[in-house]
């Protein structure tokens, strides 16, 4: 089964929208006379709003069935659509009942008296404020329906778009990945036995006791990206410890960057004897 594009479900869902409001439009101008004038018109009204409940079913069907129900927020839009369903249903009740109060000129039962004018007069004058007070809760209906489509279309591109800034916020975090350099300087420096001293001024460089070497480029590259440390509160001259942050125990709990294999260690120069002293 395809994929479901949400993009496309909330455009369906504000022409959902837009079919509510005309629909609003007619039942709020609908003109009828009681009788069978009005059963001719108010009839489509209820046709057009069993139709467009169907429609919202098989809305609230397809979100239900998609990727969007892991979007966090989701669940309020699937329930603001299902009380569209139950809006739009009352407003086919409302009709419904308007054309309940209609009232219909055919013959009364045998032995009865056929009404005369005055008496259809009065009838229909009793029926037109019943009819007309469904008709206007209908509308009312129609409203509350049109209402919950455009929340429910602005709820899923709302959604969708902080799905997507988090991925990306996500995706910028963790950056690129390891080279195999980088993650074998990451590995000696997880013994903690590693710093960094200044052996001449202007001279910084990167010391390990199992006699590791690790550039600078690459000491840089990893501090950059916040996965090591240095203890800054002794000085270069003494050496400054250099620590795995939780970021950098993170980046090497993962899997070693593929097609990469351990890099031998070469062998770099010792820190001078004095400074070795002092640590």
């Amino acid at each position: 089964m395809p994929a479901t594009d949400l993009t496309e479900q909330a455009n369906q869902l504000r022409s959902l929208a837009r079919d509510f409001d005309a629909l609003h439009a007619c039942v709020r101008d609908v003109s009828y006379t009681p009788g069978t004038d009005a059963l001719r018109r108010i009839s489509p009204l209820l046709l057009k709003t069993q139709q467009l409940t169907a429609t919202t079913l098989v809305r609230l069907g397809a979100l239900d069935n998609s990727a969007y129900t892991s979007i966090a927020g989701s669940r309020a839009s699937l329930e603001r659509l299902s009380s569209v369903v139950v809006a739009s249903s009352l407003a086919g009740q409302d009709l419904a009942s308007a054309l309940y109060a209609n009232p219909y000129d055919g013959a009364p039962f045998p032995g009865y008296p056929a009404d005369d004018a005055s008496v259809r007069t009065a009838r229909h004058a009793e029926a037109i404020p019943r009819i007309t007070g469904h008709l206007a809760d209908a509308a009312h209906h129609l409203v509350l329906s049109a209402t919950g489509c455009h929340y429910v279309a602005t709820g899923i591109t709302r959604d969708l778009a902080a799905a997507r800034e988090a991925t990306a916020t996500s995706q910028r975090a963790a950056g690129p990945a390891l080279s195999d350099t980088q993650y074998d300087a990451l590995k000696t420096f997880s013994a903690g036995t590693c710093r960094l001293y200044e052996t001449r001024p202007g001279m910084i460089r990167v010391y390990t006791d199992d006699g590791a070497r690790v550039s600078m480029a690459t000491f840089r590259a990893l501090t950059k990206r916040g996965f090591i440390d240095r203890n800054t509160s002794t000085s270069l001259f003494r050496g400054q410890k250099i620590t795995v942050t939780a970021e950098g125990q993170q980046a090497l709990a993962r899997p070693r960057p593929p097609g990469t294999t351990a890099t031998p260690a070469k062998a770099a120069p010792k820190p001078p004897t004095a400074q070795r002293a002092r640590r």
